[in-house]
């Protein structure tokens, strides 16, 4: 039985090799007539042989191959679509972490501004309560404490405690004191003294003079005695 399928398997090859001779040969004849170069037969021959083999490949083995194949082309849309979320999901991070960024810059000017305006409302609010200094009587002479009361009068309680600082460490509240190198005068060692008559003719003698001038240029010029105090912190002038 073996010897006989063998056989019967060789001879159907060996009539699909004559036959694939057969065609080549017309198709040669055809070819010599309109002017075209034959083919070597054996070339024809093989070409037959290899058609025979391919078709010899079990069904179950092409199922096999084309599977592989689905699998590979799955294999290679599931790295695309996870490169494509991955680039994705970091553009998204990126784009949220700016938002955030500037939603935070946007709260801190706010949060700077708002404690600005209460603390401009408060100064003014204690300039609006304070006593004038023409309010006092004038006197010859004035102790630390006369002096200290009358700031605190003028200034108002919210500025107070930031005015004294800096008058403590220009004067030591000494309104006639005097810089003998430069010749800075006062609470405040105004340069030159003369500008405190601004404010009043009696500046030299009258401390509430002095303290209404010192005032009026530590708003104009940093918003507040607190503000000035700040200056004065941290470059030991203002």
């Amino acid at each position: 039985m073996l010897e006989g399928n063998r056989v019967s398997r060789i001879s159907v090859r060996g009539f699909a090799v004559a036959s694939a001779t057969a065609v080549t040969a017309v198709g040669s004849v055809v070819g010599v007539a309109s002017g075209s170069v034959a083919q070597n037969n054996n070339d024809a021959e093989a070409t037959a042989a290899d058609t025979t083999l391919l078709a010899d490949i079990p069904a179950g083995e092409q199922a096999q191959v084309q599977t592989a194949s689905l699998t590979q082309q799955a294999d290679a849309q599931a790295i695309a679509a996870d490169a494509s979320a991955k680039k994705d999901a970091e553009a998204a991070a990126r784009k949220a972490a700016a938002e955030t960024a500037i939603a935070k810059k946007v709260a801190a000017e706010r949060a700077a501004k708002e404690a600005k305006e209460r603390i401009e409302a408060k100064a003014a609010a204690s300039r609006d309560t304070a006593r004038d200094a023409t309010s006092f009587p004038t006197q010859s002479s004035y102790t630390v404490a006369q002096i200290q009361a009358m700031a605190r009068q003028m200034v108002g309680a919210g500025q107070y405690s930031c005015f004294s600082n800096i008058v403590d460490h220009e004067s030591s509240w000494n309104y006639r004191a005097v810089n003998a190198s430069s010749g800075a005068y006062g609470l405040f060692q105004a340069l030159p003294g003369s500008k405190m008559a601004s404010v009043g003719a009696d500046w030299q003698t009258n401390p509430a003079t002095q303290i209404k001038w010192g005032l009026n240029y530590m708003n104009s010029r940093y918003g507040s005695p607190c503000q000035a105090w700040t200056f004065w912190q941290a470059n030991h002038w203002y």
